[in-house]
Order: structure tokens, then C-alpha cells, then sequence
């Protein structure tokens, strides 16, 4: 028992440092560096050195108890800091994700409209342009490598918008939201309504794997929080602001590709495992074979929404 509550305790205070402690006392590092010099003195490292051998020499640190209290108010604070960007990430995740009906979302949502149909328009002009040039024997299209490089150019950029025409605020609400639409298009199931009961017989790994594509997105999200807080911490000391950039551009590269990844598990999960549901319900023979049919998929939503 004893070696299993060392284990035990060793992960959660190895987990407790690299979430909450490491991350705080960085931003607690550059804020004091960052007060400390301030926009005028900004590199002077002459100057951060002298407030550090003042600081070292005061006779109060050279007390045990005092020391000690100095490092337990240092963790103290970088715990409070982390909890700080958890929370934070926590509202950065949901407004990434969110429907918006607000005026603001509303026009975010129309203006990428918009661009979609712009670069939607050029897709299928490249694409009717492509075949009306590119005929070839027996009727059969023959697109020259560079006219098919251009068209997936071109769908590239507007999937850089959404894979779908815009629904929602964001590229994040609009992939998931597409991932809905596509399971609903090809099995007439409600993805709200089957997931949480799907996420019950899902295996190990799957879950295991879609756990991860989760994370990977809330850790994304926390990044972004800390962003926002070296943001803040730049009206005192600019350089804070070159840190803010580089965790903003990171946040956001690996938001998209953590929900890219997620967006795609959930579809494969439903792809695999829908069927499996449908016969735990019995709606379907356990033995039966094949994918997951409309009917079948519709009649799901209609039971687990539950007349709603």
C-alpha cells in the first residue's frame, strides 16, 4: 500500500508543478524582471542585478523562517497564477466554441460568410473553368498539374475559413459544427443527442485518443490565457509584448490543429461505434452487420432527445 501511495503521490505533485507551479512562477519571473526595469530601462541588465543583490542582502532573508516563507508565498502566488489561466482558458475555450447570438458574434458570423462565398465562387470557377478546357478521349477530363494545383489552392484558403459555409463566430464553433452536420447527413443522427451515450461504450483507446484531442485543445486555450496575461504585463514592460505574440500565434496554431484532430475522432467514433449503439439500444440484431442506416439514426435521436 505504501509504495502504491508514493507512486501515487509523486504523480500528483509532479503534475502539480509542470501545471500549476512552473508555468506561474515563469509570468511571476518576467513580471518582477518586468516591473523592475520598467520601458526606459527595459534591457538593463546592470539594473536587475543591483535589485537583486539589495533584495539578497536584507538580514530578514537570512532567517530560515523567513526564506521559507518567502518560497511558500512564491509558490503560493505562481499557483494562484496558474489557477488564474485555467480559468481564464476555460472562457477562452467556450468563446472559441460558442453559437453567439449577440450582435457582435452575428456580424463576425456574417462578415465570414462572406469570405466563404467569395473564396467559394472562385473554387467552382476554377473547377468549371478546369473542365470545360480540359477535355480529353471518350469525353474523360484531363486537368494539367498546374490548373489542379491552383484549384486546391484555392480550396485550401477557403477552408481556411470553414470547411462548410459559416455558422458560427469562429473556424473552432464552425468545425465542430460541421462534424455534427456531416454525422447527421450521412446517418440522420442528431451528434448532440448520440454522443454522450456513444462516449459510454466507446473503448479504451478511441477514448483514450478523443481525452487527448481534448486536452490538446484546453492546453491550446490556457496558452491563450497566459498570452492575454503578458499582454497585460507589456503596459509595464514592452518586450512582455514580443512573449505575448509568440503564445497567441502558438495558442491558435495548436487550437486548430488539437480541434482539426477532435472533430475528426468524434466523426470516426460515430463511424465505428453507431452501429454498436444501435444495437445496445435495440434498435438493430448485435449480429447484424454495415453501417449505421438513416432510418436507424433518425429513430436514436428520436429516442435519446426523448421527445424534446
Amino acid at each position: 500500500m505504501n509504495p502504491l501511495l508514493a507512486t501515487l503521490g509523486s504523480k500528483l505533485t509532479e503534475r502539480w508543478l509542470n501545471l500549476l507551479v512552473l508555468p506561474g512562477a515563469l509570468f511571476l519571473a518576467v513580471t518582477a524582471v518586468g516591473t523592475t526595469l520598467g520601458h526606459r530601462h527595459w534591457h538593463d541588465v546592470d539594473r536587475l542585478r543591483t535589485t537583486l543583490d539589495e533584495l539578497a542582502a536584507r538580514p530578514a532573508l537570512d532567517r530560515t523562517g523567513t526564506a521559507a516563507l518567502v518560497v511558500a508565498l512564491v509558490l503560493l502566488a505562481a499557483a494562484a497564477a496558474s489557477l488564474g489561466a485555467q480559468f481564464l482558458g476555460g472562457a477562452i475555450e467556450r468563446y472559441w466554441l460558442r453559437f453567439g447570438q449577440d450582435p457582435l458574434s452575428r456580424a463576425l458570423t456574417a462578415r465570414r460568410r462572406r469570405r466563404w462565398g467569395e473564396r467559394d465562387e472562385k473554387v467552382e470557377e476554377a473547377v468549371v473553368r478546369a473542365a470545360t478546357t480540359g477535355g480529353g478521349a471518350d469525353g474523360a477530363v484531363s486537368i494539367p498539374a498546374r490548373t489542379w494545383a491552383r484549384i486546391q489552392a484555392l480550396t485550401e484558403a477557403r477552408d481556411r475559413i470553414a470547411i462548410r459555409a459559416p455558422t458560427r463566430p469562429t473556424w473552432y464553433g464552425d468545425r465542430m459544427q460541421a462534424a455534427a452536420d456531416r454525422v447527421e447527413a450521412a446517418y440522420g443522427a442528431d451528434l448532440a443527442a448520440l454522443w454522450p451515450r456513444l462516449w459510454l461504450i466507446l473503448p479504451e483507446p478511441a477514448e483514450r485518443q478523443i481525452r487527448s484531442a481534448h486536452d490538446s485543445f484546453g492546453a491550446a486555450a490556457r496558452l491563450g490565457a497566459w498570452a492575454v496575461g503578458y499582454a497585460l504585463l507589456a503596459c509595464w514592460w514592452w518586450p512582455a509584448a514580443l512573449v505575448a505574440v509568440g503564445c497567441a500565434a502558438a495558442s491558435r496554431s495548436r487550437a486548430r490543429t488539437a480541434l482539426e484532430g477532435l472533430a475528426a475522432l468524434v466523426e470516426a467514433a460515430v463511424d465505428v461505434h453507431g452501429r454498436e449503439l444501435a444495437a445496445r439500444v435495440g434498435l438493430v440484431a448485435p449480429d447484424s452487420a454495415g453501417l449505421l442506416a438513416r432510418d436507424t439514426g433518425d429513430r436514436m435521436s428520436e429516442i435519446f432527445r426523448k421527445n424534446d
